[in-house]
């Protein structure tokens, strides 16, 4: 069944890139709300949590409509589709979510705190029949059929703190919990001067991302040994939500970014080909005849 949080929730922080003071609350909403932004200091405008919202990919995921901004939707967006949620209003006061600590593991917090509650609709996958890969250079993602959702990752840095790191898990809100929420952001010394030229992290500090020299980490120890994929695996649970619908299937991918995390979102969503819509008690009945 469809899912809400039982009790609004509030949190407040800073931009990472816009160095703004900003305040979110989380309310509930009802059955086939979807993941809903309210701009409260533009009268309450909303902005809908799906991929034709998307405007930019760099360095953060912004969703625009009419105009209107809302910036770093990732982090909370995965924390959303991570534990499950389907319909929620989030009404903020500013334009871009607060960073917090750099993970979801704070937004997961609060949905904790608000409690979760089930609703009367039933939950709407989007099931994968056809495997497609998209590729940038060395860089690629794909998706192919499977039972369950499924994420595959890979990277690979120069830097000595970092290397060649996979990851593979199946993702439910237990899993994500436990293995994904903590991961924080990273990001090079080297190139702060560069980044807050363009107007970029001007909220950024030690309190909000893994920071790393030319040699090793500036700012303490990991939270695991492959943070750094776990962060990537992250992030793509919080843009592929924009499809907006959980998806069955399993993603694989290499050195991909917000860029390739959304074009596959897009794809899944244009090419009927690709994927079907399957209702709960749809897969329920498939699994109790298997």
């Amino acid at each position: 069944m469809q899912r809400t949080i039982k009790k609004p929730v509030r949190v407040s922080g800073i931009g990472l890139h816009t160095g703004c003071q900003v305040s979110l609350e989380l309310r509930p909403a009802s059955e086939d709300t979807g993941i809903v932004f309210r701009r409260v200091d533009l009268q309450n405008f909303e902005i809908e949590a799906v991929r034709k919202r998307v405007s930019r990919v760099v360095l953060a995921t912004t969703l625009m409509k009419k105009g209107v901004m809302l910036s770093t939707v990732e982090h909370l967006l995965s924390a959303f589709y991570g534990l499950g949620l389907d319909n929620l209003y989030i009404d903020i006061d500013s334009l871009e979510v607060p960073i917090l600590d750099g993970s979801a593991l704070l937004f997961v917090e609060m949905v904790k705190k608000a409690g979760v509650q089930k609703q009367n609709e039933e939950r709407t996958f989007l099931k994968v029949k056809e495997p497609i890969r998209l590729e940038e250079g060395e860089k690629f993602i794909s998706i192919e059929p499977s039972s369950t959702f499924q994420i595959s990752y890979e990277i690979d840095f120069t830097h000595p703190a970092i290397g060649h790191q996979v990851l593979n898990l199946e993702i439910t809100p237990e899993i994500y919990t436990a293995e994904i929420a903590f991961a924080r952001t990273f990001g090079f010394y080297s190139e702060v001067e560069q980044m807050l030229e363009k107007g970029l992290i001007r909220g950024g500090s030690f309190d909000n991302a893994v920071v790393l020299s030319e040699t090793g980490i500036m700012n303490g120890g990991l939270r695991s040994p492959d943070e750094f994929v776990r962060h990537k695996v992250l992030d793509l649970i919080g843009d592929i939500s924009l499809c907006g619908y959980p998806l069955i299937g399993h993603i694989k991918a290499y050195k991909a970014g917000h860029a390739l995390h959304t074009d596959l979102a897009t794809a899944l969503v244009r090419n009927s080909k690709l994927c079907r819509k399957v209702r709960e008690s749809e897969l329920i009945s498939q699994a109790v005849n298997f």
